[in-house]
C-alpha cells in the first residue's frame, strides 16, 4: 500500500478472522461464515451503527465468494446510476455464472422509488444486493426490497474491543512511521470516537501525527483532547455536534424563533445530516411542545416526514424549512406530555388498580351477574354527551393529571370541562 494510504484503509480487516466485534456473524457458527463456506449468498441488509464493518463485510463476502463488486452511495447516487451497474452486472452474470454483489452505503437515504428501481434486478438475481443502513430497514427500506433480503444486525463494538482496535493502530502506526508511541489513557479516544472503529483509528493517526516530531512519545487522554478540539469538524452528524446542533434546532422551535430554526436546519442540511431524522425530531416537537395548543402542527410535521421520504434532497430542504418555520410560530403547549409523563409515575406508584365494575366489558351471562358493566353510561344518551361518572379506580378517583398550562385555547375548553364537573377538576 502507498504510504499515504489512511491508516484506517490499511487496517481494513481482509478475513472474517480480523472483523472485531461481530462474531454472532463471523465466528465458527456465524451466519456469514457459513454463507461464505456453502456459497449461498442471498440479498441481505447490514444494520449497525456507523464503523461497525458493514462495507468491510460486503468486501470480505466479495473477495471469498469470488463475485464482482459494484458499489454505490445512496447519498450521491440515483437511479440512473442503478440502472448503469445493473445493465453491466447482468453482463458480469452471463461471463462469469455467478451474480455480481451490488453494495448500496446508507440505503435507507434512497426514496422509494430508487428502492423499487433494484427490485426487478433482485428477483431475477441479476445482482446479489447488500444494502448498509444505520437506521431500522422495517422503517426505511421498501416492505418488497425487504422481503426479498435477509437483514443482520451488527453490534456497536464493546468498550474492551475499542481498546484492543486503538493498541492494534497504534502498532501499524509505530511499524510504519519507524515510532514508538504508547498509548497509556484510552478514554478520550474512545469518547471521540463515539463507536466508530474508522473515526477511532482516523484520531489515533491524527494525534500521532501531530507528535511524531515532538519527541513525546506517551499520550495521555489531555494529549489527545488537545488535538482532537482543535480539529474537530464542524458538523459530524456521528459525533458530539449531531446532538448539540439538533438540540439548538429543536429548542429554536420550542422558543419560537423561526430564524435560530432556520438557521441549525441550514446547519444541518450542509453538514449531511439525514433528513429524516430531522423530520423525525419535528413529529415529535409537534407533539410535545405544540399539542393541543394547535393539533395541526402534528398533522403538517407528519406530512412532512412523509414528503421528504418520496422527494428526497435537494428539493427536501424546502419541505422541511416550511414545517420548521411552522413550528416555530405555533403556539406552544406541553399539557399532554406532562400528563402522560405524570400517568406514568402514577402507575408505577399505585401498580395494577382494578378497573371499576361500572366500566369493564361484560360480553357473558357470568360477568354480567357480577355487575361487570353495570350502572354505566352511555354518555350519547344524554344531554350534551356528558354524564357525571368516576373514570378513575376509586383509589385515586380525584387525582388531577392534566393541566392546560397558560394557553388560552386549551384554558378556554378547560374552563367549560370544569363547569361541567363541578369540583372535580
Amino acid at each position: 500500500m502507498s504510504q499515504n494510504t489512511p491508516l484506517a484503509e490499511k487496517l481494513r480487516p481482509k478475513i472474517l478472522d480480523e472483523v472485531l466485534g461481530q462474531e454472532h456473524l463471523t465466528g465458527e457458527k456465524g451466519t456469514i461464515r457459513k454463507m461464505i463456506e456453502n456459497d449461498a449468498l442471498n440479498s441481505l441488509i447490514f444494520w449497525g451503527p456507523p464503523g461497525t464493518g458493514k462495507t468491510t463485510l460486503a468486501e470480505i463476502i466479495s473477495e471469498k465468494s469470488g463475485r464482482k463488486f459494484f458499489k454505490l452511495s445512496a447519498v450521491s447516487s440515483g437511479v440512473k446510476d442503478v440502472r448503469d451497474v445493473i445493465d453491466e452486472a447482468k453482463k458480469q452474470n452471463l461471463f462469469s455464472g455467478k451474480s455480481p454483489i451490488l453494495f448500496i452505503d446508507e440505503i435507507h437515504r434512497f426514496n422509494k422509488s430508487q428502492q423499487d428501481s433494484l427490485l426487478h434486478a433482485v428477483e431475477k438475481g441479476w445482482i446479489v444486493l447488500i444494502g448498509a443502513t444505520t437506521e431500522n430497514p422495517s422503517f426505511e427500506v421498501v416492505s418488497a426490497l425487504l422481503s426479498r433480503s435477509q437483514v443482520y444486525v451488527l453490534k456497536a463494538l464493546s468498550y474492551e474491543k475499542l481498546e484492543e482496535l486503538i493498541e492494534i493502530a497504534s502498532g501499524r502506526y509505530n511499524k510504519d512511521e519507524k515510532t514508538d508511541f504508547k498509548i497509556e489513557e484510552k478514554e478520550a479516544f474512545i469518547q471521540y470516537s463515539g463507536g466508530d472503529a474508522r473515526k477511532l483509528i482516523n484520531s489515533v493517526e491524527l494525534v500521532l501525527n501531530q507528535y511524531k516530531n515532538s519527541g513525546k512519545m506517551e499520550i495521555s487522554n489531555e494529549d489527545v483532547l488537545s488535538v482532537l478540539q482543535e480539529t474537530m469538524a464542524l458538523y459530524d452528524k456521528n459525533g458530539e455536534q449531531h446532538y448539540d446542533i439538533i438540540s439548538a434546532f429543536i429548542k429554536s422551535m420550542r422558543g419560537s424563533d423561526p430564524n435560530g430554526a432556520v438557521y441549525w436546519l441550514a446547519r444541518m442540511i450542509a453538514g449531511g445530516e439525514d433528513i429524516k431524522f430531522i423530520a423525525r425530531r419535528m413529529l415529535i416537537l409537534a407533539a410535545e411542545d405544540i399539542g393541543l395548543a394547535n393539533p395541526n402542527a402534528l398533522v403538517i410535521a407528519n406530512n412532512c416526514f412523509q414528503a421528504v421520504n418520496v422527494i428526497g434532497n435537494p428539493e427536501a430542504r424546502i419541505i422541511l424549512s416550511e414545517t420548521a418555520v411552522y413550528l416555530a410560530v405555533s403556539p406552544k403547549s406541553n399539557s399532554t406530555y406532562m400528563a402522560i409523563n405524570e400517568a406514568l409515575v402514577l402507575v408505577k406508584k399505585t401498580g395494577n388498580l382494578p378497573v371499576p365494575l361500572h366500566l369493564r366489558n361484560a360480553p357473558t351471562k357470568l360477568m354480567k351477574d357480577m355487575d361487570y358493566g353495570k350502572d354505566y353510561k352511555y354518555a350519547h344518551s344524554y344531554e350534551g354527551s356528558f354524564v357525571d361518572m368516576d373514570f378513575l379506580p376509586e383509589e385515586i378517583r380525584d387525582v388531577k393529571l392534566y393541566d392546560p398550562g397558560n394557553n388560552a385555547t386549551e384554558k378556554k375548553i378547560y374552563e367549560e370541562l370544569k363547569k361541567k364537573w363541578n369540583d372535580k377538576y
